[in-house]
């Protein structure tokens, strides 16, 4: 460590390599990793200067010949290459520098890569206050209340952990455009604000950790939901996955659809009206507006994967063929009757003024938008939406008490414009 008064000559003097070896052979082999390192570094800047390391060959060879490296960002770095231009990116087998973010190709991911950050918040800005009095008064809520609580914490608290770990080991990997990618990268660190925002309102409440974060394992229609949703990782976190051909790329186009379109498109729904709707009853605000906070960055996420898939089908049309139609259109409706069964296991009887007839006509109408949104007929004919106020909490701004709550369409203050 340097001293402020030891003389300046002192600390730039350098130390022979023999001189360091002698005084300590640990210092030494850092010494030396370091500048194989700075060797390897080289490398990619210069294949030529490979011969003069074995250590730095060896690495070099290994870069340069594991094709599995290609198309995620760790290719070779080309000194002098053509500067990247719009037309070379594409959201997957691009080849482009995955380095360079300008120029960009698609404005709408870096828009909501920037609304994403604009609407930044964080689980303690919520008051609990009233949620923990109301929790611990034994005539504040009914059986059924409190089953809803617990059972949709259990659900939501390992299902933006089954998203954020589809989102960094598979996802990411494979598309190959780096506007997307910056979004990625918000979606999941917001993925991973969720998961704390539900463990901030089991540890407030004083839930029973073990019992909520084990639902998944233990509650057979919250497990059935889990279950559906792992398949669809597998394939593109397995590290020799590689798209590329048609039947990689359907693949790849696939786990999209299940995990945008289905996981947050459709078995997040039952959960956000429960809660919101006892929200709108003046029970259990906090959790509610915390519910409010996560469903509106997951319908983000719903829109930007949307965009996605249209634009791998836009760019790949062989993809979407008719039998591919009818396999994705096949995935909604199952998803569908799963969902119904959580309403029915989360609401045996009426409750706060709903019940699971009614989620049943709203899981098929938000069925019928989600195939619309991605090109597939519609499924359930005459179905309407029973819970309209639900598009007015996203849809909406709400007048908040600035002295008592955070204004849910609140941004931060690099984001407002004041012309």
């Amino acid at each position: 460590m340097l001293n402020w008064e030891d003389p300046l000559a002192a600390t730039q003097a350098p130390k022979p390599e023999a001189v360091v070896a002698a005084a300590d052979p640990v210092v030494t082999s850092s010494v030396r990793a370091e500048a194989e390192l700075a060797t390897v570094g080289d490398l990619a800047r210069e294949p030529s200067v490979a011969a003069s390391s074995p250590v730095a060959a060896a690495a070099y060879s290994e870069l340069g010949d594991d094709e599995n490296l290609r198309g995620t960002g760790l290719e070779d770095i080309e000194m002098g290459a053509s500067r990247i231009r719009v037309d070379d990116k594409k959201i997957i087998n691009c080849h482009a520098d995955l380095n360079q973010l300008v120029p960009f190709k698609y404005d709408w991911a870096w828009q909501k890569y920037l609304d994403a950050c604009a609407n930044h918040w964080m689980p303690q800005e919520i008051n609990m206050t009233a949620d923990i009095a109301l929790w611990k008064d034994p005539n504040g809520l009914t059986d059924d209340e409190r089953t809803i609580i617990k059972r949709n914490l259990g659900f939501f608290s390992t299902a933006d952990s089954l998203v954020a770990n589809n989102l960094v080991l598979a996802v990411y990997r494979h598309v190959t455009n780096p506007e997307c990618r910056q979004y990625l990268l918000r979606q999941a660190f917001e993925e991973a604000l969720h998961t704390h925002a539900y463990q901030y309102c089991v540890e407030s409440l004083g839930l029973d950790e073990g019992e909520i974060f084990n639902m998944y394992r233990e509650v057979p229609t919250v497990a059935r939901k889990a279950e559906w949703a792992l398949p669809f990782t597998k394939h593109l976190a397995d590290p020799h996955f590689q798209t590329g051909t048609p039947e990689n790329d359907q693949r790849l186009l696939r786990e999209l659809i299940a995990f945008y379109v289905i996981f947050e498109g459709i078995f997040f729904y039952v959960g956000f009206t429960q809660i919101l709707s006892m929200g709108r009853r003046n029970k259990m605000t906090g959790v509610a507006e915390q519910f409010q906070y996560i469903m509106r960055d997951e319908s983000m996420h719903m829109n930007f994967g949307i965009d996605v898939i249209n634009q791998i089908k836009m760019e790949n049309p062989h993809l979407w063929t008719e039998e591919f139609q009818q396999e994705m259109t096949s995935l909604i409706t199952e998803a569908v009757e799963l969902e119904i069964q959580y309403a029915k296991d989360t609401m045996p009887r009426g409750v706060l003024g709903l019940n699971a007839k009614m989620f049943e006509e709203y899981l098929q109408f938000i069925a019928n938008r989600r195939c619309s949104q991605i090109g597939l007929a519609e499924q359930y004919d005459g179905v309407s939406n029973p819970f309209p106020w639900m598009s007015e909490v996203i849809d909406l701004k709400k007048e908040k008490n600035f002295f008592e709550t955070r204004v849910t369409e609140y941004q931060t203050g690099g984001a407002l414009n004041w012309d």
